[in-house]
């Protein structure tokens, strides 16, 4: 490798946890993100980085750029998915691969990446550029291709959209890790689904992916009865029945992972609010389209 190639080389690996940060935000999956930082590099090996400023910021506009692109080629395959589509989920605990996404994971919740989704790409990309790395607004403009003033709005609606459906007080770690861990117990039959009455608000909302490969709803399920006759549907499935249930990291928090032997059929994981013993959960994402699923280890 001649000097130049190294200078490529090594700048870019200085920033690539950077680089698969901003395209799993944009992105939601690990194969895409892993996808847009590999064109990434295709194209800063045609950069003369004597040329470049800053590389970091540089290269983030860039991976952003490529994120987008495929993002808008995605949504036209969106349009035939079936049912919701949830981001995908990566192991952060001791099982993890060293090396992959899961560097970056921990940085990232399943929460965080679900609002993202909600936002339209455009804001999706301004919001990691301007929220999360901070680029001054003429950059963020210069990348979207849009306007200063139009990419403040961009900016200005996604952090209003974001701030509106996070929970106005996350609970802390061992709290979700409670909440958790008492879903653990209905899942293994230790304790009455009914029971779970208790810790889940009156709203409650629950989002299945099954990717038209698994049983999943179709569209979000509302309101503490409707989702726990829904799990309990689930949960009597003779497939469903055979599973294993064990709590696991996914993206630096707490979750349930179903599994048979190495084969796992779904992941779950929850948002909530509130101090205390008056913590309830708001939100439960289920994944179960094997697809999605690559990134876990059980």
């Amino acid at each position: 490798m001649n000097t130049a190639s190294t200078a490529h080389h090594e700048t870019f690996e200085t920033h690539r946890r950077a680089l698969l940060g901003a395209a799993y935000r944009v992105l939601g999956t690990v194969a895409d993100s892993e996808d847009a930082v590999q064109e990434t590099w295709l194209r800063w090996q045609d950069v003369d980085p004597t040329t470049v400023r800053e590389p970091r910021s540089y290269l983030v506009r860039a991976v952003t750029r490529v994120a987008l692109n495929i993002v808008r080629s995605r949504d036209r395959r969106r349009e035939e998915y079936i049912g919701p589509w949830l981001p995908e989920p990566i192991s952060t605990d001791a099982s993890a691969e060293p090396g992959r996404a899961a560097e970056i994971a921990d940085e990232v919740s399943l929460a965080l990446l679900v609002v993202l989704e909600s936002l339209s790409p455009l804001e999706r990309a301004a919001f990691v550029l301007r929220e999360v790395f901070a680029l001054p607004y003429p950059e963020v403009a210069e990348t979207l291709e849009r306007s200063e003033a139009s990419v403040r709005q961009l900016v200005s609606r996604a952090r209003a959209d974001v701030r509106a459906r996070t929970p106005r007080h996350p609970v802390d770690e061992d709290t979700h890790r409670a909440l958790i861990a008492a879903f653990l117990e209905a899942a293994q039959g230790t304790v009455a689904l009914t029971e779970m009455v208790a810790v889940l608000a009156p709203d409650v909302l629950l989002t299945t992916d099954g990717g038209g490969v698994k049983r999943a709803a179709r569209r979000p399920i509302h309101g503490t009865a409707n989702v726990l006759a829904f799990i309990a549907g689930i949960m009597a499935k003779p497939e469903v029945m055979l599973l294993s249930w064990r709590m696991a990291e996914l993206n630096g928090r707490p979750a349930l992972i179903g599994h048979e032997g190495p084969r796992i059929d779904c992941a779950v994981w929850i948002e909530a609010d509130g101090e205390g013993a008056d913590a309830v959960v708001t939100r439960i994402d289920m994944i179960r389209n094997p697809a999605k699923l690559g990134a876990i280890r059980v």
